[in-house]
């Protein structure tokens, strides 16, 4: 019997299953779907990213799902569009061979006519995004009442981007004797709040120990000055003939700017960002899937959802602030069985993340040397013999010029030939690599002025916030901003960023420095969207407190250009004297910014 068979599903699922070539079940599937199958109790799950977890909780609702009754049966709310397509794609897989069920994916910067025309069809499952759901649901288009299950997909991510409040107002339009299904990479204080509010006594399973990497990818880091990154990148690709990896980026900025340099130098890339239309996305994806491109530059935003076991490598272009958001990374290679390679680009500054990455995850990063210009030149140089040697010859097609081909080179020896074959395609690294330096750094090494972390690049935690403006040449004013959250309202740098998108309905807003106190923040953001985040923003209420947020009359600051010593105040982290922005114990308010009218 096979094996999906054993688990209880129907044979027309588990028929659906080996077409697609699916014959064992995942740890997190093995787990998931016999509970789903029997039993009605709520479940949350702890499954990292590209260990069947659309399975565990798609073939049960495909399973489940009445065909008679085009009502929606199941909700499934995802993070982003991206996620959102695949997951309606996979559970349009399980359900090939049951007529009458609709899969419905609904999710914002596409035609809402269209969804809206597929929801009055067959909609027994409808996957979505938070924001576009809560709009459907305001036009009375999304109708919840019959909802049987919901499923919270990537809930760690949901809380991350700011979606506590769509999420609220969605679960309060469905029925109390639902069963509410979590699945998530981490078990944060958001998520454990989400299951106390919304669960009642789920069950617990988790597809492998929290919190670890794949045991099949090996981590390696280069250190080197920041401004080599990108000469970084070239050799890393250069000496990997055959790669095909994701390149992620900290911000959108970064990635147009990096994949537009790398594919102005002739590598075979492209980018995945927020800029891009549907239609770019699918475009791109679907090239990347393809292999016609070999390595794709990508936000992690933007990268959700992808769904590829093959890749070689995951090169880190920057080390992410928090360190789950790496292990996330580097579990996108090393899939289905197979080994991958998972490389950080850092400097001298950062490898402090590299060691409380490797203790918290108990895994173990090898620094290796940046590849010479004369060990890229010898693995190019074997990768062409072997193409060669391996190449199909269509004596059919080729027959008729060989002739004059004959009568052109039979002047040269075999030797020759093959030095004169060889070089024609060798010739560009040759000339490239001749005089390449060694790039590499070793950890005691003077970090360079721009890597030297601001004065605002650390919050009272000692938390290292990195401004955007520091990544590129983003030509774009910055404007500073006060608002009155801060640590005592739990408030960290992804949660800021997270409220900023869902407030500006976007996950493109370039933030720079940020700088969190006890009772209130500053950050820097971009000059274009600054009147319409105060605007929607201000005086709404977030978690219980009235929002206010105003332009301060402090400019962002530059990097700095010397070490300075700054007083360590236990309360609100502050200078003793003269330090921007100080603030009166008294009060807690700056003296220095301007209330807006």
């Amino acid at each position: 019997m096979n094996a999906f068979a054993q688990l209880g599903l129907n044979d027309d699922i588990v028929q659906a299953i080996q077409k697609l070539g699916f014959e064992n079940p995942t740890p997190i599937q093995e787990k998931s779907i016999p509970h789903l199958l029997t039993s009605t109790q709520d479940l949350v799950a702890f499954a990292q990213t590209g260990t069947g977890k659309t399975g565990a909780f798609g073939l049960p609702a495909v399973h489940l799902s009445k065909p008679e009754d085009k009502r929606t049966q199941t909700l499934i709310l995802c993070p982003t569009r991206e996620l959102c397509i695949q997951i309606s794609k996979d559970l349009n897989n399980f359900a090939k061979n049951i007529k009458g069920i609709g899969v419905v994916p609904v999710y914002g910067g596409a035609p809402i006519d269209t969804q809206l025309k597929a929801l009055r069809k067959a909609a027994q499952i409808v996957v979505a995004t938070p924001g576009r759901a809560k709009d459907l649901i305001k036009r009375k288009r999304l109708l919840l009442g019959n909802v049987e299950r919901v499923v919270l997909d990537e809930a760690d991510e949901m809380l991350n981007m700011g979606f506590k409040e769509d999420l609220d107002a969605i679960l309060a339009e469905t029925s109390a004797t639902k069963q509410t299904l979590l699945f998530s990479a981490t078990m944060s204080r958001e998520v454990q709040r989400m299951t106390k509010t919304y669960m009642d006594n789920p069950i617990e399973i988790a597809a492998t120990k929290m919190n670890t990497g794949a045991v099949n990818v090996k981590h390696i880091y280069y250190m080197v000055q920041a401004k080599n990154r990108y000469e970084v990148l070239k050799r890393i690709a250069d000496s990997n003939p055959n790669i095909y990896g994701l390149v992620f980026c900290r911000t959108r900025q970064e990635t147009k700017d990096t994949a537009h340099k790398f594919m102005h130098d002739g590598y075979n890339a492209d980018a995945l960002h927020g800029e891009l239309s549907q239609a770019q996305r699918d475009e791109v994806m679907k090239r990347f899937r393809s292999k016609k491109i070999q390595i794709l530059v990508a936000t992690d935003v933007a990268a959700r959802g992808l769904d590829i076991n093959d890749l070689t490598h995951v090169v880190n272009y920057n080390l992410p602030d928090d360190s789950e958001v790496y292990i996330h990374r580097s579990g996108r290679t090393g899939r289905a069985g197979k080994s991958g390679i998972s490389i950080a680009i850092i400097h001298t500054r950062e490898y402090g993340k590299i060691r409380a990455i490797e203790n918290k995850f108990k895994l173990k990063f090898t620094k290796e040397l940046v590849p010479t210009g004369k060990d890229i030149c010898s693995k190019q140089l074997y990768s062409l013999i072997d193409k060669i040697e391996k190449v199909d010859v269509d004596e059919k097609q080729i027959g008729p010029f060989m002739p004059a081909i004959y009568e052109k080179l039979e002047w040269l020896s075999r030797e020759e030939l093959i030095k004169h074959f060889v070089s024609a395609e060798f010739n560009r690294f040759l000339t490239y690599y001749k005089h390449a330096t060694d790039i590499n750094v070793s950890a005691d090494a003077k970090p360079q002025r721009g890597e030297r972390p601001g004065r605002r690049d650390r919050n009272k935690r000692g938390d290292r916030v990195d401004s955007q403006r520091e990544q590129g040449p983003h030509h774009k004013t910055f404007t500073r901003l006060f608002i009155n959250l801060g640590m005592k309202n739990d408030l960290t740098p992804t949660r800021l960023i997270g409220l900023i998108n869902k407030t500006l309905n976007s996950n493109e807003a370039d933030v720079g420095a940020i700088e969190i106190m006890k009772k209130f923040a500053f950050f820097d953001i971009e000059q274009g969207v600054v009147n319409t985040l105060v605007d929607k923003l201000h005086g709404q209420e977030h978690e219980g407190v009235k929002v206010q947020l105003e332009v301060s009359t402090e400019k962002p600051t530059p990097l700095p250009t010397k070490k300075k010593k700054f007083s360590k105040q236990k309360e609100y982290g502050m200078s003793k004297s003269g330090r921007r922005g100080s603030r009166s114990k008294k009060s807690g308010i700056s003296p220095r910014r301007s209330r807006k009218k």
